[in-house]
């Protein structure tokens, strides 16, 4: 408690702040629908120390909101509220491993006001975004996973009543909330969509479909793309790629979708090489900047596209048809310049391998100096520009950042994600563009577990299979499709013993010669017949970061720059730029309340000298 002589000062700046408040406005710069239905409606806004929510749902009782680290409520940081009799309340909470509530002892969440009506309840409260509380969740440009919960009746004085079914979880990035669907209701706009799939009874589909792009006179930009995913598949659908293909395929080949990377997939899939878009799970589409847009209708541009539909079903579901797909809109008002995609990272194959029962694996794929120095040195000297990021990995994925070096010296990173959601995967726009030169480098970095698996993973296509990608949007469009790298096998088979393959190879994956105890095994079950450890799998992460690597650097179709197939080392790095550490007052600072009486005295010195001038 506070002496009796610093009362008028706490009356003066709370009757201050009060009205500031007013007339700063309650405008939010973003807004989500949490829930299926529409009842659970979340606005936000933030500055650089703190974060602002308004929540309005369809309850009269209590209201749940929380971050969580896995979407689950174990380990969670929880705020409640609602109006009582006309009187808005608000409690700071968390929940512990066994998803038990408590009241934080540290009340970090303020409440700004509440109110309600017969049908709906609305409260606004903010926090900072670091509150140094280990019992709260830092919020940062990293995937937030945001949990949500309400009930018919307030919170009793026995605590919050059990929400029942009325509770649910979305991904989301509080502090980069990408771009908005900022396009015209008048604006034309085509659908690439299949009709009708039936989906394998098995757990991993790629269906492809070759579709023709809408046919237009003259040049226009597409500024705009957004999925149509089947209602209900929400959670089936996982990606969904746009491809190039030949512009002189025969339109006959447009009649029948095919699994694809199937031995009897139609040939005319083999033309379809070069990436034009990516949606992935989780992601609400994607508006291009201003100035920049997707090019068809001159003779570089798409004729027909290949849509590529990862199809996720590991419950082995029956009996269902999928008519999913993506929607771009259009227009003849032209953009400065014409937007381009390389695909960045960890070629997929199954010579990217991690082993089992690690709590943390990092893998790196490199867009080479080299790379990018034959390619941006032929086609555009001055660099390109990249606007945006996709990250992508599968089930294993933690964390993953896209690395930017010049010369010997790091970057800022062009992207990154501390908290990787393989449920939530979508381009982020950039806050600043970024150049990109000949000669510079990229690595994209994935951080990966594994503790809770008995095998080796492979890099591959299912999603218990791994990739660690990077897809740049950039301008201007420019000839390179991938720029990727993957270790040497055989420095990681010297790691487990392997002595000599078979040769000539007829198989895939290769077979073993010798050791005896790896004689005849594909190289994959020799792998997993190693005894790892968490130490051997420690040591063989350390190795496989510091072997040659084999390079990809890809024009579009099938044509290849010269550097590719070549052996190059890792580049050397002299700086290296570590992501963010949060700070935190340590316990020889002075409490934040005695800090705070401190500011208040000043300030209201301050005034009273202003008042007797």
């Amino acid at each position: 408690m506070l002496p009796a002589k610093y009362s008028s000062v706490i009356v003066f700046f709370t009757t201050f702040w009060f009205y500031a408040t007013l007339t700063h406005g309650s405008g939010f710069s973003h807004s989500t629908i949490l829930d299926p239905h529409g009842k659970y409606n979340l606005k936000w806004r933030f500055d650089r120390r703190t974060i602002t929510f308004e929540i309005e749902v369809e309850t009269r009782g209590y209201i749940g909101f929380g971050l969580s680290p896995n979407g689950a409520m174990a380990s969670s940081d929880i705020v409640i509220g609602g109006v009582t009799d006309g009187t808005p309340y608000l409690q700071d909470y968390f929940a512990d491993a066994n998803r038990k509530v408590h009241r934080d002892v540290q009340q970090n969440y303020r409440l700004q006001y509440g109110r309600e009506n017969s049908t709906h309840t609305v409260l606004a409260f903010s926090r900072h975004l670091l509150t140094c509380d280990t019992s709260d969740k830092d919020i940062t440009e990293s995937t937030v996973r945001v949990i949500w919960a309400y009930h018919s009746e307030d919170v009793g004085p026995s605590g919050p009543m059990y929400h029942g079914v009325n509770r649910g979880r979305k991904s989301m990035r509080l502090l980069d909330p990408g771009s908005k669907a900022n396009v015209s209701s008048e604006m034309d706009f085509f659908n690439l969509q299949n009709i009708n799939v039936p989906v394998p009874f098995k757990d991993t589909t790629y269906w492809c479909q070759i579709f023709k792009i809408q046919e237009v006179q003259k040049k226009h930009h597409i500024i705009r793309i957004e999925p149509l995913i089947q209602r209900g598949h929400e959670n089936l659908v996982h990606h969904i790629l746009l491809y190039q293909c030949d512009s002189t395929l025969n339109e006959s080949e447009l009649k029948a979708g095919h699994e694809c990377y199937h031995p009897n997939m139609p040939d005319s899939f083999l033309t379809c090489e070069t990436i034009v878009f990516a949606w992935a799970i989780g992601g609400e589409g994607f508006t291009y900047p201003p100035h920049v847009g997707l090019s068809i209708g001159t003779s570089i541009d798409p004729v027909y596209v290949l849509m590529e539909v990862h199809y996720d079903n590991p419950a082995f579901q029956q009996g269902m048809v999928d008519s999913s797909g993506l929607r771009l809109f259009y227009t003849p008002e032209l953009r400065q310049y014409d937007a381009g995609v390389i695909e960045t990272g960890v070629w997929v194959s199954l010579y990217h391998m991690l082993p089992p029962g690690m709590q943390e694996y990092i893998s790196e794929g490199h867009c080479t100096r080299k790379c990018l120095q034959e390619s941006l040195g032929q086609e555009m000297p001055s660099g390109v520009r990249v606007f945006a990021v996709l990250m992508h990995a599968h089930l294993a994925g933690r964390a993953i950042r896209t690395r930017h070096f010049r010369g010997q010296e790091e970057l800022q990173p062009l992207s990154h994600d501390e908290e990787f959601d393989f449920n939530f995967q979508e381009f982020q726009l950039l806050k600043d563009e970024r150049l990109l030169l000949p000669g510079d480098n990229l690595i994209t970095e994935c951080k990966y577990t594994t503790k809770d698996r008995q095998n080796m993973t492979w890099g591959g296509l299912t999603t218990r299979d791994e990739m660690c990608l990077s897809y740049l949007l950039y301008y201007p469009r420019v000839n390179l499709a991938r720029c990727e790298s993957l270790p040497e096998i055989i420095g990681q088979l010297k790691f487990i013993g392997v002595k000599e393959i078979q040769v000539p190879v007829t198989t895939w994956p290769f077979m073993i010669k010798s050791p005896k105890k790896y004689s005849s095994l594909s190289f994959t079950e020799a792998m997993d017949k190693y005894r790892w450890s968490k130490n051997r799998g420690k040591s063989f992460n350390e190795m496989v970061l510091q072997l040659p690597m084999n390079v990809r650097c890809s024009k579009w179709g099938q044509d290849e720059w010269s550097i590719q197939g070549t052996i190059v080392s890792p580049p050397e790095v002299k700086s290296e730029v570590k992501p963010p550490s949060t700070m935190c007052r340590s316990a020889s600072e002075p409490h934040s309340g005695v800090v705070l009486l401190f500011t208040m005295c000043l300030t209201y010195a301050i005034v009273q000298t202003c008042l007797s001038l």
